[in-house]
């Protein structure tokens, strides 16, 4: 990094990503502003600049502050965050030098100060993060913990749908569970979908009786609008929750989709069968995606919504890790639900790791993708012909 980069950095003010700092006031408070990078994205803390104002005062290089901060990073922190920094010098009258400390994005979250408190960006501010569901979310990021591998509490084999199993495990093995010599409950736990005489969330999603009286939040909420806008009241198709296992939930909502959305006569014959408006292909792509790549952490539904102009599908949870949406585009992924793919490419039309995104684009190249990453949730919006 130059000077001139840095005064430009200065000059746009403080961000989720840079924090400037006029000194160190005390180990505590620095070892949270780090933790609190490390925990979200990682960024910069900019030493000898005061915080809000951007007044550039610089660092005394004679002091010990350079090895301060390595201390703090060492020994302030759990785990240990690993910086690098660089002094530049600003060329104005005074010659200020400025510390820059590079913070990454933690690998091992989530990292703690020595209170054992867990902080994370909040805009150019910090939070502390007491919430059971984002901390599990932040172990998840780091891949030291999987949704879908985890336990469901008061769940038993009681509430798994032998047959839907029994077909499922055929399905994979090309022989029933008895002919492999397993019995019911040894099948399921060969395919981890018993753990300690409960169900994983993985086994209760697919195979469940009835997983939203166990789960109620994972469903899809789906509405058909008059109009383009969210907050409209006026309904073509009343709001609806749809319920069931995961194979259950996608076709529901293709049903919906198929139902409220238009067809395109492709002939003039009368008789000839229109195309739908928006490719299938497409919408069997996102609708997975959706389903199985969520995050589950998140205990709120997935949205599928139709406007006139357009369909959206919200899914809970920004991009796992450092996954972008030019990395999905081209087929890279990074697998959030392990469990849950595994079971997918043996019950749904499931086109592959990383393909799926790549194939709706290749037939909808006008879709439009959104990792909102402060309101934790990824949207699809793909646009639909306009009416003549």
């Amino acid at each position: 990094m130059n000077a001139i980069e840095l005064l430009d950095i200065i000059g746009t003010g403080e961000t989720s990503r840079v924090q400037f700092k006029r000194e160190i006031t005390h180990n505590d408070a620095m070892a949270a502003e780090i933790v609190a990078m490390s925990n979200s994205l990682g960024g910069i803390i900019l030493m000898g600049v005061v915080d809000k104002t951007g007044e550039i005062v610089g660092i005394d290089i004679q002091s010990n502050i350079n090895e301060r901060i390595a201390n703090i990073s060492t020994n302030n922190i759990n785990p240990i965050v690993y910086i690098t920094t660089e002094v530049i010098t600003i060329d104005n009258e005074t010659s200020s030098k400025i510390l820059v400390i590079h913070i990454p994005e933690g690998t091992n979250k989530p990292y703690k100060d020595n209170n054992g408190a867990i902080w994370v960006k909040q805009g150019s501010d910090k939070r502390r993060v007491t919430d059971n569901n984002e901390i599990l979310r932040l172990f998840q990021s780091s891949s030291n913990l999987m949704a879908d591998e985890m336990e469901v509490h008061e769940t038993s084999i009681d509430d798994i749908d032998e047959n839907e199993f029994a077909e499922y495990f055929k399905k994979e093995f090309n022989k029933t569970y008895e002919e492999r010599g397993l019995n019911f409950e040894q099948a399921l736990k060969a395919k981890r979908v018993l753990r300690n005489k409960q169900l994983s969330l993985a086994g209760l999603l697919f195979f469940g009786k009835d997983p939203q009286s166990i789960k109620p939040a994972f469903t899809i909420k789906a509405v058909s609008y008059f109009g383009n806008d969210i907050a409209g009241n006026q309904y073509r198709s009343k709001p609806n929750d749809l319920r069931g296992t995961i194979p259950q939930l996608f076709g529901k909502a293709m049903d919906f989709l198929m139902s409220n959305l238009d067809s395109i006569q492709t002939s003039k014959s009368f008789n000839t069968q229109g195309k739908l408006e928006v490719s299938p292909i497409a919408l069997e792509e996102l609708i997975q995606n959706a389903l199985v790549h969520r995050d589950y952490f998140k205990n709120s539904p997935i949205r599928l919504l139709i406007f006139d102009d357009r369909i959206e599908i919200i899914s809970p949870g920004k991009l796992p890790n450092s996954l972008t949406v030019e990395d999905i585009k081209f087929g890279n992924p990074v697998i959030r639900n392990n469990q849950l793919v595994a079971f997918s490419t043996h019950t749904l039309p499931f086109s592959g790791l990383g393909s799926g995104v790549k194939r709706a684009i290749e037939v909808e190249p006008n879709i439009e993708m959104i990792n909102d990453i402060q309101g934790e949730q990824f949207i699809v919006k793909i646009p639909r012909p306009q009416k003549k």
